[in-house]
């Protein structure tokens, strides 16, 4: 429930909407030009608390840049490599574009044309990824009652083309590992094991079980943005 009332302004009537929160709060909007427009307001406002929709309008104007930054720093969960990844996306694609766009304002058919535009620059996969960082940034205003609907979610992304890989003989893993030099037990160790070179390094001789001829790939290292983890 709420009420109605007019009020002037230098620019003629206006009217104002007086309505209670579910937090019992009062709260208002004012600016509505006609009568029926506030009362359409105030019914979209019933309708949407009566059905546990409603979203503090106030919530609603943050800021994408400041929701993102609370998403970022709430990836505890996620690998250095991943976490980086997910830096890397929002400073380079996502706050440009959206940083500075109100919540309430990302509508889907702008997040479809701004995925078609970095598709016509960027590959399937990093496009995909990139999307995945403002459904996650999205995702997470959701869950802290700022938005109702996730506008990215049901976007056409651009389809992941298989590729062909190329693996060498025995002759040329062994021609490999002579041009390297004195780095050609890396080359045979890596062809021959098939871990990864983070993998590699991050092994321990104790991990090495040269009597059973096993290792134990108990850790790895990366290094996003230039730093060892």
């Amino acid at each position: 429930m709420g009420s109605i009332e007019p009020y002037e302004t230098a620019a003629g009537k206006r009217y104002r909407v007086q309505y209670r929160t579910p937090d019992h709060r009062n709260t208002m909007k004012r600016g509505f030009t006609t009568k029926r427009a506030a009362e359409f307001f105030l019914s979209s406002v019933n309708v949407s608390q009566a059905k546990g929709e409603w979203v503090d309008p106030t919530k609603a104007s943050t800021p994408v840049s400041l929701v993102a930054e609370e998403w970022f720093r709430a990836q505890v969960q996620v690998k250095p490599t991943t976490r980086s990844g997910y830096r890397f996306h929002l400073d380079k694609y996502v706050l440009p574009r959206w940083g500075n766009t109100r919540l309430v304002d990302v509508r889907h058919s702008d997040v479809q044309t701004w995925v078609g535009e970095l598709s016509t620059t960027l590959g399937p996969s990093m496009v995909r990824q990139i999307h995945l960082v403002l459904a996650g940034v999205l995702k997470y205003a959701i869950r802290d009652g700022r938005l109702t609907l996730n506008p990215s979610d049901g976007i056409q992304l651009p389809r992941l083309a298989s590729r062909e890989h190329g693996y060498l003989t025995h002759s040329q893993v062994r021609a490999l590992a002579t041009e390297c030099g004195d780095q050609g037990d890396v080359v045979l160790f890596l062809a021959y094991t098939g871990l990864r070179w983070g993998e590699m390094a991050g092994l321990r001789i104790n991990r090495v079980d040269f009597v059973r001829r096993r290792l134990d790939v108990a850790r790895a290292v990366s290094e996003p943005r230039g730093v060892i983890i």
